[in-house]
C-alpha cells in the first residue's frame, strides 16, 4: 500500500469511529447546571445495627466531594440542593462455610432510601426508595480478628454504596 492510500486509509477508519456513537461513560448529567452546592442531612437509621448510617453519610459526602462536581455544604441555607435518606434495612448473612461449619464468606447488604432535590421545594431531581447494595466480604475464621471484622466492613460497603450511589445519582439510573 502507498504511505499515501495508508495515510488516506488511517483517517477513514478515524472518520468512522468517530460517529459510530462511542463515548466515554458518566460524563452526562441529569443535575441542572445551576445545582453546585449541596447539604447532605445525615441519614436517619431504621435498623437494629448501630452507626450504620454515619458511614453511609460519611462516604457519601465524600464521594460527591471526589467526584468534584458538587460542594458539600454545612447547611440548607447555604446550598442549592439538599440529599436525604435513611437506612431502612441492613444485613449480614454467611454465605460459604469451612468444613467446621464456621463462616468464611459473608454478604453485608444495605437499603436505602435517598431522596436529592432543590432546597426549599419539594422539586425532586432524583430518588430511589429502595436503594439496594450488596457486596460479600471474606474471612479468616483462624484470624483473631474474627468476630472485629463487621465493623471494617461495614465502612467498605458504605464507600462502596457512595460511590455507586452518586454514580447514578449524576447519571440518573
Amino acid at each position: 500500500m502507498k504511505p499515501c492510500a495508508a495515510v488516506s486509509s488511517i483517517l477513514l477508519l478515524a472518520a468512522c469511529l468517530s460517529g459510530c456513537g462511542y463515548a466515554l461513560v458518566g460524563r452526562a448529567s441529569n443535575i441542572p447546571e445551576d445545582i453546585r452546592e449541596v447539604y447532605i442531612h445525615p441519614f436517619e437509621n431504621r435498623t437494629q445495627r448501630s452507626q450504620v448510617e454515619q458511614e453511609v453519610t460519611r462516604s457519601i459526602a465524600e464521594e460527591m466531594v471526589n467526584r468534584q462536581r458538587f460542594s458539600v455544604v454545612g447547611g440548607v441555607e447555604e446550598s442549592d440542593a439538599e440529599l436525604i435518606g435513611a437506612v431502612t434495612a441492613f444485613g449480614v448473612t454467611p454465605v460459604t462455610f469451612d468444613e467446621t461449619g464456621r463462616a468464611t464468606e459473608y454478604e453485608i447488604s444495605i437499603t436505602a432510601q435517598v431522596s436529592f432535590k432543590r432546597k426549599g421545594s419539594d422539586e425532586l431531581i432524583w430518588s430511589n426508595d429502595r436503594y439496594v447494595f450488596r457486596e460479600s466480604y471474606p474471612i479468616d475464621p483462624d484470624s483473631p480478628d474474627y468476630f472485629d471484622r463487621e465493623n471494617e466492613a461495614i465502612r467498605e460497603a458504605a464507600e462502596r454504596f457512595a460511590e455507586s450511589m452518586v454514580a447514578d445519582l449524576l447519571e440518573g439510573f
